[in-house]
């Protein structure tokens, strides 16, 4: 119950290894910034790896590596074991999409010649923390022929990047300063700087805003209509990085929780032969409830394993499918508060996570009087206990801080749902839900051989 830092004990060896894993979560983190491009990159590593379309299979036996992609919007990936999959899955559940900015449906905007993008921000912001920062537009747009356009401006060094403009603190004693955290920066206020250049057309009512659809016409054939089908978001236009001379710890947009995609990713394509079923699901729309079609509080999870048992010869039922969940088992993949040294008062110390003191095991988690939460019972606990004891894994207790001092949800209690028995496992953040949050390289590691472990639950 008192653990310790766990670098001292790591071999040189381990230390490499770490190392190694921070670098390929980096580069991750750098190349999936938006839960489609996280979908893309993950769909790449699995082709490479010997994974198939659950789509284009005929049959399915032990060793069959298959992914079922979500509209490209998340994506599971699973291994059939040599058990039968009525006896349950093994699966490691995290979520791909991140708290952002996203635009408006009607969202160019020009005021005082400037060209602004109107957005609404997705999850739970701060939304001080996004103004005077350079910003990155990634995007999918449906053209009116029907062509879809992806792109990612302010990812390159010679692209432009994009920001919210914050008030001078000579001019904020009466607009600003006397405002609660909450309001510093009003959502209304979140707007884009997208463009400042006049066309030279005098007839222009709107020159700015002429220029700019120029622009967008010329280099992705896109027109003022073809916001109506698409999805654009703002990123931080930053790069994942070491912190510390002794690097670390890592920091970077999205951890949250592509931490624990990335790590239970890299755990599923080391398992070979599982004796059991194994499961790796990536879900959106977790940081707005987890609703929609491609959020875990959908059927997705009762659809996907409709398929692999009727792919592997059962002339299922609903029973049958209802029973294959009720005998699952899951990890709900998901990031806890790290104690921060600043704001101690939060934390009840001896529940809460800290960095590089191993992977967090929270039984619970929800607000106030464990509303909205899984609560993981004795016996799962002990059998996780057990496994990670087995398998060497560093763990610790986790927690949301103090009881009354606020919480948060995870999508475990849409897999307890279907009577999986399932806990929340995943390492600690600094930061969290900021635009550069901060994580320790040993809990990476810790957390990849933790899911690895837990795949090869019988």
């Amino acid at each position: 119950m008192n653990k310790k830092n766990l670098w001292p004990s790591y071999t040189e060896k381990e230390k490499k290894e770490i190392e190694q894993l921070g670098a390929e979560y980096k580069e991750f983190l750098n190349n999936g910034k938006t839960e489609r491009e996280v979908v893309e990159i993950t769909m790449d590593i699995l082709l490479k790896n010997g994974f198939k379309n659950i789509e284009k299979a005929k049959s399915l036996k032990a060793g069959d590596k298959v992914f079922y992609n979500n509209r490209n919007k998340n994506i599971l990936m699973s291994i059939i074991g040599k058990e039968d999959i009525k006896k349950g899955i093994n699966m490691v559940v995290s979520h791909v999409d991140s708290p952002r900015l996203d635009l408006k449906m009607n969202p160019l905007l020009e005021d005082e010649e400037f060209l602004m993008l109107n957005t609404h921000y997705y999850g739970g912001i701060k939304k001080y923390q996004w103004v005077a920062t350079p910003l990155a537009v990634h995007g999918v747009v449906f053209l009116k022929s029907g062509k879809k356009v992806s792109f990612a401006i302010g990812e390159k060094e010679e692209d432009p990047v994009f920001c919210i403009p914050d008030i001078l603190p000579h001019l904020s004693r009466n607009v600003q300063d006397d405002r609660k955290t909450r309001e510093v920066i009003k959502g209304e206020e979140l707007k884009v700087l997208f463009g400042s250049v006049p066309v030279k057309d005098e007839d222009a009512k709107e020159k700015i805003k002429a220029n700019i659809l120029e622009h967008l016409k010329k280099e992705y054939g896109i027109e003022e209509d073809d916001f109506f089908s698409a999805e654009i978001e703002i990123v931080p236009a930053l790069k994942a990085r070491d912190i510390g001379l002794d690097r670390g710890m890592i920091g970077a947009y999205g951890q949250d929780d592509r931490i624990c995609a990335y790590t239970s990713l890299k755990a599923l394509l080391d398992i070979k032969k599982p004796e059991k079923t194994v499961l790796c699901y990536f879900a959106d729309k977790e940081e707005v409830g987890s609703d929609g079609s491609t959020g875990l509080n959908s059927s997705l999870i009762e659809y996907f394993t409709g398929k692999l048992l009727k792919l592997a010869g059962k002339d299922y039922d609903d029973q049958m499918l209802r029973e294959t969940l009720w005998n699952s088992k899951a990890i709900s993949a998901d990031v806890t508060a790290g104690v921060d040294p600043v704001f101690k008062s939060v934390h009840d110390m001896k529940n809460s996570a800290k960095l590089s003191h191993g992977v967090p095991v929270a039984k619970y988690t929800g607000h106030g009087g464990k509303y909205s939460s899984n609560d993981a019972d004795a016996e799962y606990m002990f059998e996780i206990r057990e496994i990670f004891d087995k398998n060497k894994v560093a763990y610790q207790v986790g927690g949301f801080g103090k009881v009354d001092e606020g919480g948060g949800g995870t999508v475990a209690k849409f897999l307890a749902y279907f009577g999986i028995r399932t806990v929340d496992i995943g390492p600690a953040l600094l930061s969290m839900h900021s635009l550069f949050e901060v994580s320790s390289k040993a809990d990476i590691y810790e957390a990849y051989k933790a899911y690895k472990a837990f795949y090869s639950i019988k």
